[in-house]
Parts: structure tokens; C-alpha cells; sequence
């Protein structure tokens, strides 16, 4: 695949739609051509410990971050005709189909593939499948681990190479 959007949310809570923070990396021809970070108000607006602790956002920082609908009209224009990417599509799809609807938008059926399910079969000797180890297996060294936009550009890398 040589053009797609890699794609990776953070929640401030438990719920799908309460996305804090989102991280786009556009590849057209195999190449890295553009990028796109953001923080959101989440919906439900309140973060808890764990979630917290995994990426290191709190309320403070997102308490004058624009609103999804706001955001998302930033990133349209940019994945525009792209399939999405995301590593472990179950979680980020259902992030972007829960936000979607907490705000009543309409859900355009964007493409999904998943770079999680395409390293076990690419993979199979790997110790584990998170991000990380797929990554380095893939040659990236992912820094800043749980930054959205750092997950994107790690995604986008193993998706350059297996899919």
C-alpha cells in the first residue's frame, strides 16, 4: 500500500469517544508527506488515573483544546480519498465510530486496515505484537510511546513495510 492515513487517538477515560488527542501521518507514494497532531476536549470531559498514566494528558491540558467536530474538520480535508491505518483498528476505528456519534455527525465508512492483525500473520516470531516491538522489528525506534502523533508516524512505518 502507498497512499493511506495512519491514525492513532488517546482516550481520557474508559469511554471510546472521549478522545483527548489524535496524531495523522499522510504517506502518498510510500512516502511521509504530511502530518497532523491535535489535542480534544474529550466527551466525556473527565480523565481517570490509568488512562492518564499511559499517555500523560490531564484535564489542564486539554481544558481549552477545541472540541472533535472542530478538529475533525482540520483533518478531513487530509485524508480525503485515503484509507485509514491504525495498529489494532478495533480500538482507533471505535474511538473515531464513537466520537462520530456523540456528536450525531455521519460516519463516512472510512477503509480501516490494521497493522496489529497484518504483523501476527507478516510476524509470526515476533515475543509480541504491541507497537513498539513491531515497530523496531520494522527498523523504527518509537519514541514518545502513547503521543499520538509518535503512534501514527510508528504505524505508518510498519505499514509501509507489511502491508
Amino acid at each position: 500500500m502507498r497512499d493511506f492515513a495512519a491514525i492513532d487517538f488517546e482516550t481520557a477515560n474508559n469511554e471510546r469517544s472521549s478522545v483527548c488527542s489524535v496524531g495523522i501521518v499522510i504517506v502518498r507514494d510510500g512516502e511521509i508527506v504530511d502530518s497532523f497532531y491535535s489535542l480534544i476536549q474529550p466527551e466525556p470531559n473527565y480523565y481517570n488515573y490509568w488512562c492518564s498514566q499511559v499517555h500523560g494528558l490531564c484535564r489542564e491540558d486539554t481544558e481549552e483544546a477545541p472540541v472533535f467536530p472542530k478538529v475533525w474538520a482540520q483533518i478531513e480535508p487530509l485524508i480525503e480519498g485515503l484509507p485509514l491505518v491504525a495498529h489494532n483498528k478495533r480500538f482507533d476505528e471505535g474511538c473515531l465510530r464513537a466520537v462520530f456519534r456523540v456528536y450525531g455527525m455521519d460516519y463516512p465508512d472510512y477503509i480501516f486496515y490494521d497493522t496489529l492483525r497484518a504483523s501476527r500473520r507478516a510476524l509470526p516470531g515476533l515475543e509480541n505484537h504491541q507497537l513498539q516491538t513491531v515497530a523496531a522489528a520494522c527498523g523504527y525506534y518509537l519514541k514518545n510511546h502513547h503521543h499520538a502523533l509518535a503512534d501514527a508516524e510508528a504505524c505508518a512505518w510498519i505499514a509501509r513495510e507489511i502491508l
